[in-house]
């Protein structure tokens, strides 16, 4: 894995939230929370013409839900 990752490395994202935030359920965590989290993760860098949005959002949940669940 590389240093870096952005909104795009959303399996990546995924699994630092994972990491970062184990006792956190992510059916739980709304996207504005969702949105800090991930930007204050180290490693993540915001690219420009890559900006967020809510599918975006809601992939990067659903591989973290799929992390948790093994």
């Amino acid at each position: 894995m590389t240093d870096t990752f952005h909104w795009l490395d959303v399996q990546r994202i995924a699994e630092e939230l994972n990491d970062t935030h184990p006792d956190l359920d992510p059916l739980h965590v709304n996207f504005v929370d969702l949105k800090n989290m991930v930007m204050n993760l180290e490693g993540f860098e915001e690219q420009p013409g890559h900006p967020v949005n809510e599918r975006i959002l809601e992939a990067i949940q659903q591989h973290w839900i799929e992390e948790r669940n093994g």
